[in-house]
């Protein structure tokens, strides 16, 4: 049963403007273009994000919190990490009020219309690997009406799942098991999505159009996408036998760290990555012993600066997490079970156990007949493909960035999704370059940082507001050129570069670099 509900009145909102309104104890996003209103979920299916906080750009929303991006129009799902809709309800105006129709217990989200599988279809499109690219690939394959067979082959034993809460909110004990999944065994049956758990495939025979698993057994594809993802580096002297250093890539290696840190307090983590540091903070929350062992001279110096880095660790050093910056590890004590990390220097750290985050390398072993970066990763093009019926997504894919076309890899969960769902479309016959802007977050205890754009290197980095007090926009400058700017604490306008950054409407350098505390003008967006 549908009820109707008096909202707003026409005169509340400008063009362009959203708000979030309550009907009947349902949040609703309003939103007005020209003189027509539009009205949709007031929350992001993904965290759970109030839209309201984020931009609208024409009909574009843009989440505050990951930068998922709907239409306002039809509540349809534009950009990932989101995999869901909104639901978008019916507005009429009356007496120069705005009155919105919903049903009885209304869904906060919405499955997008995908197609199922016929069997008059007799392609088979094969999906090798089962991370963010993989999963988005197969629904969006979906959302574009193919409706032949899809087949995703992962070496876990377990459906898709939410990886980055892999050093986050699960490693803390705050996300249940239950939360992990990003989709129910249902929704795979459902629509058809076949999935090969505990399958490795050695090699591809692109000639044949054939792949073949450890065994030897062989099977065909008309389309085949590899998003195998980065394999997790290990130190010269780590070795299999040593079964209390972790690595942390997979919902396993999630788990026998939880398990280790149940037993045992002292921890040691090398690298100051975003996954080790992200480990550090999660493994301190459960209560351990942690000490971070890095070659650097500041965390995430290469990445974020010297300035912003200096205040990462101030946060971990201020929740009693001990730093060896500077440092590499010589070797470790003890056989079967390591009990002391040894450094160059000497030094000794008695540990219970250790964690290794020193970065991954693309998982492009099994690859022939395509074109290698130095790196490890494969050359794909605009569309990414990368040979013949044969398309690239995720960590291991270097494509042209469409601002600078220099060749570009990205290991992001977002821009993995970003790719899969590009590689998809041009899979069911929707040639479609690649235009992703580049996003990722990370969050340290309770601070969260974001990052939009992409920058290699710079010239300088330009501050607006308090690094210190982590309220700050930081603009990555190279030849004067605005690559891309990092935040706390501003998500809003964080969401405008997104857009800005995809129209090609970011600001002059100068214009960032001397607007008061990075209130520019955003030439139109949000």
């Amino acid at each position: 049963m549908e009820k109707e509900f008096e909202v707003a009145k026409f005169s509340d909102l400008k063009d362009g403007e959203m708000k979030e309104f309550e009907a009947g104890g349902t949040k609703v996003l309003l939103a007005r273009i020209g003189d027509k209103y539009h009205a949709v979920g007031a929350n992001c299916p993904h965290y759970g994000a109030p839209l309201a906080e984020g931009v609208l750009s024409g009909e574009r929303i843009v989440c505050p919190w990951h930068h998922a991006c709907f239409n306002v129009t039809t509540g349809d799902l534009e950009e990932p990490p989101s995999f869901d809709a909104l639901p978008h309800f019916e507005v009429e105006i009356k007496d120069e009020k705005v009155y919105v129709t919903l049903p009885e217990n209304a869904d906060d989200r919405r499955t997008p219309q995908m197609a199922q599988s016929d069997f008059k279809d007799e392609r088979t499109f094969v999906i090798i690997g089962g991370g963010a690219a993989g999963f988005m690939a197969a629904q969006t394959l979906r959302e574009d009406g193919f409706a032949g067979r899809v087949v995703m082959i992962t070496r876990e034993d377990r459906p898709p799942y939410d990886r980055p809460n892999l050093s986050k909110d699960y490693l803390q004990g705050h996300a249940e098991p239950e939360w992990m999944p990003l989709r129910s065994k249902d929704f795979f049956n459902k629509y058809d999505i076949e999935i090969k758990f505990g399958q490795e495939v050695t090699q591809i025979d692109a000639t044949e159009k054939t792949y073949f698993f450890k065994d030897g057994e062989g099977f065909e594809y008309d389309s085949l996408l590899i998003a195998t993802g980065g394999s997790p580096r290990k130190l010269r002297f780590q070795t299999d036998k040593q079964k209390n250093v972790y690595l942390l890539r997979s919902y396993a290696d999630s788990d026998a760290i939880i398990s280790a840190a149940e037993k045992g307090k002292k921890a040691v983590v090398i690298g100051a990555s975003f996954i080790g540091m992200e480990a550090a903070s999660s493994l301190k929350t459960r209560g351990s012993e942690v000490t971070v062992v890095a070659p650097d001279k500041v965390p995430f110096e290469k990445v974020l600066g010297e300035e912003i880095g200096q205040l990462f660790q101030h946060i971990h050093e201020q929740n009693f997490v001990d730093f060896r910056l500077g440092s590499t590890v010589s070797h470790f004590e003890g056989d079967k079970k390591v009990t002391a990390v040894v450094l160059e220097s000497g030094e000794r750290l008695e540990c219970d156990f250790v964690v290794v985050g020193i970065g991954v390398e693309p998982a492009t072993d099994f690859i022939e007949g395509v074109e290698f970066h130095r790196d490890g990763g494969v050359i794909a093009d605009k569309y990414l493909q990368i040979a013949e019926d044969i398309y690239a997504a995720g960590d291991i894919t270097h494509f042209p960035d469409p601002n600078t076309n220099e060749l570009t890899r990205i290991e992001h969960w977002r821009m993995a999704m970003q790719q899969g769902r590009t590689a998809a479309h041009n899979m069911a016959g929707k040639k479609t370059a690649l235009d992703a802007v580049p996003f990722f977050w990370t969050t340290q205890f309770d601070s969260t940082l974001s990052y939009v754009g992409h920058a290699k290197d710079w010239d300088k980095i330009v501050i607006q507001g308090s690094v210190k007090q982590q309220e700050f926009l930081a603009g990555f400058i190279k030849d004067n050129n605005i690559l891309a700017v990092a935040g706390m604490n501003r998500d809003r306008q964080l969401a405008s570069f997104e857009e800005m950054f995809r129209l090609n409407k970011m600001p002059l350098f100068k214009e960032f670099e001397e607007s008061p505390d990075g209130e520019f003008v955003q030439r139109g967006v949000g």
